[in-house]
């Protein structure tokens, strides 16, 4: 999940094409720590900006030097995408606030994600997950967590995971939503200290602090995450870039014939992180577009001599 640095930040902003935008998030992930940048990029649908359709933004914890950005950014997608960079600085208060104007409940299947002030809109057979928008990105209304909360209520239709991961759990929304529907241990992780105790809150928030257990961790590099076995079910909401780098070590922490849903990524990004998966011995089940962001559902092989589920 996207989250921006603490702090005081800067953020760099230029429109361009779908394609463009993949090239420039992946750019600037490679030359960042992940400390220090939040990326992504997102559909835009301004009417001044038919030609350039998608926004790329990033977020700095301290002041970037502009001419490495335009040179980063001219080799990504060429001069004409570096010209367009503008960057500015930001208050902290500024991004919470605009996080918390206009947002209105999201359903996605059984889920219905909501802020505090809208609790009585959940309906009886709905689950609830109550998410206020803070510094961690991930409120649920962002096409790719909605995939994911898409994809997780479809393999409930046909099996119940006893084992959960959730890499890169953001606010933890993902991580509550499967421990609320399985009532199955999770364990979540996240490299960012503020997003691990947002989640940590959220949980408690969505009374299922019970079922998930938060570590920060940068992939699945920690003890908590590996003393469980494997999982039957992984999820990794991030980027492009780093699921690819991650592919091993997703497909080597999950159970033979394991759920594994990927997001985050941008159509343009779909062959890649398809490829690093299969070369895992992974198979594509399902894919699932909303706003401009896609959600795969790969699936790991069961035992030999064993069927499939589903």
């Amino acid at each position: 999940m996207l989250k921006t640095p603490p702090g005081e930040a800067f953020v760099l902003r230029l429109f361009c094409a779908a394609e463009a935008a993949a090239a420039i998030v992946d750019r600037l992930l490679d030359n960042f720590e992940s400390s220090d940048i939040a990326v992504a990029a997102f559909e835009e649908a301004a009417a001044d900006c038919h030609a350039r359709p998608w926004l790329v933004e990033a977020y700095f914890s301290a002041a970037p030097d502009e001419a490495l950005l335009r040179a980063l950014v001219a080799k990504a997608a060429g001069e004409d995408a570096a010209k367009a960079v503008h960057v500015a600085r930001i208050a902290p208060r500024d991004w919470v606030a605009q996080s918390l104007e206009g947002l209105a409940p999201v359903r996605a299947g059984r889920f219905l994600v909501h802020g505090s002030h809208e609790r009585d809109v959940v309906g009886a057979h709905q689950i609830g997950i109550e998410i206020e928008a803070a510094l961690a990105f991930g409120t649920g209304h962002h096409g790719s967590t909605r995939g994911c909360l898409a994809v997780i209520g479809r393999i409930a239709k046909r099996r119940r995971p006893r084992r959960v991961l959730d890499v890169g759990t953001g606010t933890g929304i993902l991580a509550i939503a499967a421990a609320r529907l399985f009532h199955v241990p999770v364990k979540a992780g996240d490299s960012d200290a503020v997003a691990v105790a947002t989640a940590k809150a959220n949980a408690h928030r969505n009374r299922a602090a019970s079922f998930v257990s938060i570590v920060q961790a940068q992939g699945v590099e920690h003890p908590e995450l590996k003393k469980s076995g494997r999982y039957d079910l992984v999820v990794a909401n991030i980027l492009a870039l780093p699921l690819k780098k991650l592919a091993p070590a997703l497909v080597r922490v999950a159970a033979p014939g394991a759920d594994i849903i990927l997001s985050g990524l941008l159509p343009s990004d779909v062959p890649g992180v398809v490829s690093a998966y299969g070369a895992q011995n992974t198979a594509l089940v399902a894919r699932l577009d909303i706003e401009g962001w896609t959600t795969l559902h790969m699936r790991k092989p069961p035992r030999l001599g064993r069927k499939a589920a589903g």
